[in-house]
Formats: C-alpha cells, sequence, structure tokens
C-alpha cells in the first residue's frame, strides 16, 4: 500500500476553512497510511465498522512506541477521562458520570434546563439591542454554552476569565505538535501547566461542595458514594470534569457558529427556519453531519491486527478516524455536499457511535437548537461581512474564531420556541442518534 500526505494538509491551517475537498480526495481510498506514520480511515462504513469496534482502543497508552506523534501532554498525576479509556474502567467511569448527568438516576437534570436555557438565549440577544454589527462568537456563540455548563457543573460564571485561557490551552493537546523540537516541548510544557492549574482551580470547588453540597454535578460527583461500584477518586473526578467543563462549551460555540455561518450561506433554509422554528429540530441533524464541531477522532489505536476495506492494520498502529469525511460520503448521503435542512435518515457521526458516543448530545442538541432558531427569528436581514471568516487554528474542533455579522435590528415579537414544548412534532423528527 503506498502512502499519502494528507494529513498534514489538513492541519495545515490555509486548509481550514474548506478542508471538504481533501476529504474528497481522502475518500479515493477508503483506509491509508499517511506519511507521517497514522493510518487514516475516510469513509462512513470503515468509520462505522471502526467505532463499534472492539479491537480499537481509545487508550493512547496502548500505542506502539513508534506510532507516537510526542510526549504526552495529559498531567502525569492524572489518570485519563474516560473517553480516553477501554472497558472496563471507561464503562465504570461513564456510569458514574450518568449518575449525575442524565438516565436513570437523574433523567429531569437536562430537560430541566428548558427554560433556563431559552432566557440565557433571549437575554443575550436583548444585548444586541442598537448595534448594527457584531461577531457572533464573543457576543453570543461562546458565551450561551458557557453559561449553561458553568450552571450545570456548578462552576461560578465569574471564574470564566480564569479558566478560559487554561481551557484553550488543554484542547490544543489533541493535535499532533508542529515547529521544531523546542518549539514542540514549550508547546506540550504549556499544556501540562494548563492542566495543573486547571485540576488546582477544580480541587477547591470539589472540596468546598463537598463541604457544602449544592444542586449541581460537581456536588453530586463529590459526595456520590458509588452505590454498586466504587466511587471516583479525586484524580478521576479532576480528569473527568476538566474533560466534561471543556468539552460542554468548546464543541457547542462550533456548532452554533458553524451552524449560523451555513444558514447565512443558504438563504432558502434560512427563510424556511423563520416561518417554520419547528424546522431547527432537523435541520441541526443536518449541520451535525454537513460541517460537524468534531472533525477528526486522533490516534485510536489497534489491539489487534485489523483488516478493513483490503487493508490491515497493524497491532499498536495510530488509527485516525475522519467523521466529517464520512458525514460527506456519497455511499451513504445521496448529494452529501448539498445541505438539506430536513435530511431523511440522517446518521451521522456529529456526536460519534459506538460506546464513546457523547454524553452531551442531549444538551447539546437543545442548545443549537434554542439559539438557532431564536437568532434567526430575532435578528433582521442578517448577513456576513466576511466570508469565508477567520478559523480557530484547530483542526479536530474546527469552528470560526470570530463571525462577523451584519443586521438591521431586532426583532421584538416572541412566540414558543420548540425546545420550551415537551414534544416535537413527529413530521420534523430526524433519524440522528
Amino acid at each position: 500500500m503506498t502512502s499519502v500526505a494528507l494529513l498534514g494538509q489538513i492541519l495545515d491551517y490555509a486548509n481550514r476553512a474548506d478542508p471538504y475537498p481533501l476529504y474528497a480526495e481522502l475518500r479515493r481510498t477508503p483506509v491509508v497510511r499517511d506519511e507521517s506514520g497514522p493510518y487514516l480511515v475516510s469513509t462512513y462504513w470503515e468509520i462505522h465498522s471502526l467505532l463499534h469496534d472492539p479491537r480499537v482502543s481509545s487508550d493512547i497508552r496502548n500505542l506502539a512506541p513508534e506510532a507516537k506523534t510526542g510526549p504526552r501532554t495529559d498531567d502525569p498525576d492524572l489518570p485519563p477521562s474516560f473517553i480516553r479509556l477501554d472497558p472496563p474502567d471507561h464503562d465504570r467511569l461513564r456510569r458514574l458520570i450518568m449518575r449525575t448527568y442524565g438516565p436513570p438516576h437523574s433523567p429531569r437534570r437536562v430537560y430541566g434546563l428548558h427554560g433556563e436555557i431559552s432566557g440565557i438565549v433571549s437575554g443575550l440577544i436583548d444585548r444586541l439591542q442598537g448595534r448594527e454589527q457584531i461577531d457572533l462568537v464573543d457576543d453570543f456563540s461562546y458565551p450561551f454554552p458557557v453559561t449553561v455548563i458553568c450552571r450545570l457543573l456548578g462552576v461560578p460564571q465569574e471564574d470564566e476569565q480564569r479558566f478560559h485561557g487554561w481551557a484553550d490551552t488543554v484542547a490544543t493537546a489533541i493535535e499532533p505538535p508542529v515547529g521544531t523540537p523546542e518549539e514542540q516541548e514549550a508547546h506540550w510544557r504549556s499544556i501540562r501547566e494548563a492542566h495543573h492549574q486547571l485540576a488546582d482551580y477544580l480541587s477547591g470547588l470539589i472540596e468546598q461542595r463537598r463541604r457544602a453540597p449544592r444542586e449541581d454535578m460537581i456536588s453530586a460527583l463529590a459526595t456520590d458514594r458509588g452505590a454498586d461500584e466504587s466511587p471516583m477518586s479525586l484524580p478521576e473526578m479532576l480528569s473527568n470534569l476538566t474533560l466534561l467543563l471543556i468539552a460542554g462549551h468548546e464543541t457547542t460555540v462550533n456548532l452554533i457558529t458553524n451552524g449560523m455561518l451555513t444558514l447565512l450561506r443558504h438563504p432558502d433554509p434560512l427563510k424556511q427556519l423563520r416561518a417554520d422554528p419547528d424546522l431547527v429540530i432537523p435541520l441541526v441533524e443536518e449541520l451535525l453531519r454537513f460541517e460537524p464541531p468534531v472533525q477528526l477522532l486522533p490516534e485510536r489505536t489497534t489491539l489487534d491486527d485489523i483488516e478493513i476495506a483490503g487493508t490491515t492494520i497493524p497491532q499498536g498502529a495510530s488509527l485516525w478516524l475522519v467523521p466529517a469525511s464520512g458525514n460527506r460520503d456519497p455511499q451513504r448521503f445521496p448529494e452529501p455536499d448539498r445541505f438539506i435542512p430536513d435530511r431523511p435518515d440522517n446518521q451521522h457521526f456529529g456526536f460519534g457511535t459506538g460506546i464513546h458516543n457523547c454524553i452531551g448530545s442531549p444538551l447539546a442538541r437543545l442548545e443549537a437548537q434554542a439559539a438557532l432558531a431564536e437568532l434567526v427569528r430575532r435578528l433582521d436581514n442578517p448577513r456576513l461581512i466576511e466570508d469565508p471568516p477567520p478559523y480557530r487554528h484547530n483542526a479536530v474542533l474546527r469552528g470560526p474564531r470570530h463571525l462577523p455579522i451584519a443586521f438591521d435590528g431586532l426583532s421584538r415579537k416572541r412566540r414558543a420556541s420548540p425546545v420550551d414544548k415537551a414534544r416535537p412534532p413527529n413530521r420534523h423528527r430526524s433519524g440522528g442518534r
């Protein structure tokens, strides 16, 4: 099998605004080894198969030494978070988190946020009154999910300026290093330092909640005695709360921003959504397929030789899955490069699949539905000022760094949001997970 040199191009910032032609080129060979070492898998059914294959590990400690891209950036004093583990350790930690977050133990925690989320959205949009131009990221897409995840976890929102920089730095750890060896080591050092600072901050909150519990996830984790299995240790709590804090807003910022960018590029679906707010339910599913906030799943590892699509991936190899490419695979989705807001049978990879399917997907869907429906309803004649906008450097968590939008004013007329309804109309139920 010949190697290709596409991973470097995908990670190159010059291609951040539109990586999809590169993905189309990559799909010509479903499984290929990049010249930098990792095996890249880009087609829908092959990605689906590997995400359900127990021989594929999420634990980077299983990587063969020669397959590693650089020194590990995780805090050496902390264990991996649950998404970087395999069963049974992954299953135990995921169950403990779900005890505080969702069914069957806390089935109404996310549902109970419906009204609060709508109020946060309306409040942020109200602040735009009198303006004719905004940066959607700074003025809405970032503060909205940060407010929600802080309230859910129990992190004081006034501390956002403290943890924002740490979270941004830690999020860069999911990509391979670039630059000279000295620059790479400085990069890893900054990530390790951010891990330490964020862990110290969260340790203080955990201790506070143990002394005086509240109705939040930190309190629930800090006081959970485990019932039928051992509770989380303090290091496990720190690793997983770091994950929840970062993942709880980083991906939703991208989902909302990519969503508005896509709608402003497609005026007909925007008009449809303004006329029919319930369309937002399948529309968000199509956004998760068309412009997913997580583009790549790096550094999975093979626990055995795996043959797929005529290629044998050896044990211990570095495996990169490209779900954003799978979402555009014409073998799975008719007209894959066309944005179809009510696309049927939309089993996308926007939240992954298999045992690592995103536990935050119900909340992210709710946030995106509330945000996009209300932004489209209330912004009069919104339009892009710059296209393409400037993008974040992160290729894995891909989204605009800024999204300048002009508009003619705010609509004051209010009507029920679809996220306020207990049961969305069946005619707009999506096939997404």
